[in-house]
């Protein structure tokens, strides 16, 4: 064979081999931590600029093409807080009425924003992440690091996230709950399981897709920094978020909800645990106020607790903490917070310590009301230490 017929035999090797290492800017083929470089220039399916760019040194530039616009800006409480900014940040227009705004660098996370366009607060038209939960959609900002973070899918051992369609007696209507089970999951092993709850703006879904709970159990469990569990994410949304009397209204529902028919359908489907030490609740925001009325109200079910974000939430609500074997019962409470996030949160660590009750407590990180903190905290604080039981 010459050297022309071997070139032209290898011609179909070196061509697969370009294909398949070639990554367009939020392509969507791989779980990529680094999802909005611009690697090949190719503008996102069914969009007409590439938004947002992520440039090497961490900057990040919005584009938005719209010729009959008046003002364009960029906002959220996430992104302008790690921008330092108070308000709203304007696009320039130029004159083929290209909208652009660069803005950076920034710490490696994942950011939600909005455009305001004339006014009215949309999600990025051409940004194809896009977060939806008990609020309108809301665009994603993926600033990655040199390699996969802790929340990001890694070349490691995957758990399975199964969703669930169930029906409620309590609440008459189909529901739904998000499963996760880990890698190598056996039918004839008992595992403990934790009920993981979001907040008032969040739905079944939103600790898996947002939170990327499964991604940081799988990567922990690589590292030996977590045992196998099942997690259980259920919908706490009980009734519509606006109602009045809200607060007052929904923790009695939620409670009849997870007692009466979301544990029995876990345990139905799943070998998890059935007694106290191994069952844990926690969750953010409203989710963690649940996890302090509910739990704190239902010790023979539950024996380990995570606040995030709490709030404070009245504690006559929760009478067994006035009890004085209440830390005998508790086997981990941790209650945790945002370096950003108003003193409230996280709060009722204040009157707990007057009670003399055992806790875990942290504020820090570097988020505020967000993600960037609930990821964060369960990383590094919550998970590290549940199931590792007194008992």
């Amino acid at each position: 064979m010459n050297r022309i017929q071997k070139l032209i035999c290898l011609i179909p090797v070196i061509l697969v081999g370009f294909i398949f290492n070639l990554r367009g800017q939020q392509d969507h083929v791989n779980l990529n931590f680094n999802p909005q470089k611009n690697y090949e220039n190719l503008i996102p399916f069914a969009a007409n600029v590439i938004s947002p760019e992520v440039l090497d040194d961490k900057s990040v530039i919005f584009r938005v093409m719209a010729p009959e616009a008046e003002n364009i800006s960029l906002t959220g409480p996430v992104i302008l807080l790690e921008l330092k900014s108070d308000k709203p940040i304007p696009f320039t227009k130029g004159d083929d009425g290209l909208w652009t705004l660069k803005i950076g660098p920034l710490r490696q996370d994942i950011y939600f924003y909005f455009l305001e366009i004339d006014g009215v607060k949309v999600a990025d038209p051409n940004n194809t992440f896009i977060g939806y939960a008990n609020q309108p959609g809301y665009s994603l900002l993926v600033v990655p690091g040199d390699g996969p973070a802790y929340y990001d899918a890694r070349d490691v051992p995957h758990g399975a996230v199964t969703r669930h369609i169930y029906h409620s007696e309590v609440l008459d209507g189909e529901r739904e709950m998000y499963v996760y089970t880990p890698p190598d999951y056996d039918k004839n092993k008992t595992y403990p399981v934790l009920y993981l709850f979001g907040g008032s703006g969040e739905l079944a879904s939103t600790w898996n897709y947002f939170g990327r709970i499964n991604f940081i159990v799988d990567n922990m469990l690589s590292e030996g920094k977590t045992i196998p569990m099942v997690i259980v994410m259920p919908n706490n949304q009980v009734i519509h978020r606006t109602t009045p009397g809200h607060r007052e209204i929904t923790h009695a529902l939620f409670e009849k909800e997870l007692i009466n028919v979301i544990v029995p359908f876990v345990e139905m489907n799943y070998n998890v645990s059935k007694e106290r030490h191994g069952r844990a609740v926690a969750g953010l925001s409203m989710g963690a106020r649940h996890s302090q009325v509910v739990g704190f109200r239902n010790l023979n079910m539950f024996a380990s607790f995570g606040l995030l974000s709490a709030g404070f939430e009245s504690l006559d609500q929760t009478p067994a903490v006035f009890e004085p074997d209440f830390n005998s019962k508790v086997d981990y409470l941790f209650i945790g917070c945002g370096q950003y996030e108003p003193d409230s949160y996280g709060s009722v660590h204040v009157e707990l310590e007057k009670l003399n009750i055992d806790f875990d407590y942290f504020k820090g990180g570097y988020g505020a009301h967000d993600f960037m903190t609930w990821r964060y905290l369960m990383y590094y604080h919550f998970l590290p230490k549940l199931w590792k039981t007194k008992n």
